[in-house]
């Protein structure tokens, strides 16, 4: 039997606050729809989901719910993969553990929540591979964070991975590890909730108290936008964080050994070092995209389907693994198929840059931030049309071959 899928889909977002610290700015409009850069901070923060698996968004709305729900469609429209964005109102000011009880009936089995004003790129696949190892008594996990000077915050004690405690803020300067505001929990938190409750001060705790949390440490970037200084920052660091330089990566003789047609998941068997590679890749700061050719569907030996299911099940393992594939398109056409429905000359399919570009303009990479790694010379033609450097694979190690490669593209970061 196969093991139950670590890819969570579903992802509530906590967009009802009151935002008083930022005074006029969010008198009209909630935080969350804040702009940074050229869209509202929500957009960013419901891109960075979409690259683990999230493809159902649920907006936990109260204080101006009229605007959020104005700004749903068009940042559902702009979103780089289809995902579905579905509003649940309080019906009173409930806190944040009431907003989440008011949506109950609209909650899956297991389920993502963050909060709408803070952003921690805290490589969410490693929150879904440690919790696939949590037995029934866990009720969920919390991305944390380690900080310098935590005194804006609670902070979270911990032995080993389990949360026991959350502490008051600390004096000024203190260091401290604490609550990064992006959860993983299953349908048992809801037996711990009231109409009107706060997560962060009634029920965490008591779940802590229960020994029913876990907490997943990450370092990557945060920034909370809950006060001017952090806003302002935020205008300049996320849109220049996120838009990320890309892998592309060619599937069958670079992610598995190509046995010819790889149709299903018993003919898929991993190249080595490459669950590595995709594991890597992301916490560099790296988008993978994936751009197989699938002539196989042209030629009658499995359906498109058929690989909607292998890839699927190929994004499932790399987050069991703590890794991720943003992203992937794929060709079945041919110019010589057997199924006519295929017969054509598709600009997708490789020597031709058609899936390379759909991609580049979903995540909007340019050029220079992109790199190609193949096993055919017709992978590298597709790099070259499409204007980045690709790199021929002819088997061994991924990681060790990919590496490098990305190691002199590096850079174009914000710091810490």
């Amino acid at each position: 039997m196969a093991p139950p899928t670590v890819t969570v889909k579903q992802c509530a977002i906590l967009v009802g606050g009151l935002g008083t610290r930022l005074g006029a700015l969010t008198a009209t409009t909630p935080k969350p729809l804040l702009p940074c850069g050229d869209r509202p901070f929500l957009a960013w923060l419901m891109r960075e989901f979409l690259r683990f698996g999230v493809t159902d968004f649920l907006l936990l709305t109260g204080h101006l719910s009229e605007e959020v729900e104005r700004a749903a469609a068009s940042i559902q429209a702009a979103l780089p993969r289809p995902a579905r964005v579905t509003l649940s109102q309080e019906p009173l000011r409930a806190g944040t553990g009431g907003a989440v009880y008011h949506a109950r009936d609209r909650l899956d089995e297991r389920f993502l929540l963050c909060n709408g004003d803070s952003l921690f790129d805290c490589h969410l696949a490693a929150l879904l591979a440690a919790a696939a190892a949590d037995g029934p008594e866990v009720a969920g996990r919390i991305m944390l964070r380690h900080l310098d000077d935590a005194s804006r915050y609670g902070v979270v004690r911990l032995e080993g991975d389990r949360i026991t405690a959350f502490q008051e803020r600390p004096p000024p300067g203190t260091a401290g590890t604490i609550n990064g505001g992006v959860y993983l929990f299953n349908r048992t938190l809801l037996e711990h909730l009231q109409p009107v409750c706060s997560l962060e001060a009634d029920v965490m705790p008591r779940l802590a108290s229960l020994g029913a949390l876990r907490g997943q440490v990450g370092n990557g970037y945060f920034r909370d936008i809950g006060v001017p200084d952090d806003f302002h920052k935020a205008q300049s660091e996320i849109p220049a964080r996120l838009h990320r330089k890309a892998l592309f990566l060619d599937r069958d003789g670079v992610l598995n050994l190509d046995h010819g047609y790889v149709g299903s998941r018993d003919a898929f068997q991993w190249v080595e070092g490459a669950l590595d590679t995709l594991g890597w890749a992301a916490p560099a700061g790296w988008h993978v995209f994936v751009v197989p050719n699938q002539a196989g569907v042209a030629r009658g030996l499995y359906d498109e389907a058929a690989v909607h299911t292998l890839m699927d099940w190929v994004q499932d393992e790399a987050r069991r693994h703590g890794a991720t594939i943003d992203d992937w398109r794929f060709c079945p056409y041919h110019p010589e198929a057997k199924l006519e429905a295929y017969r054509q000359a598709h600009p997708w399919r490789k020597p031709l840059p058609g899936m390379l570009l759909d991609l580049m303009q979903a995540w909007e990479v340019g050029p220079a931030r992109a790199v190609l790694v193949g096993d055919q010379q017709t992978d590298l033609q597709a790099a070259d049309a499409a204007g980045i450097p690709g790199h021929l694979f002819r088997g061994g190690d991924l990681l060790s071959f990919v590496r490098p490669i990305l190691d002199k593209h590096a850079g174009n970061r914000c710091p810490e």
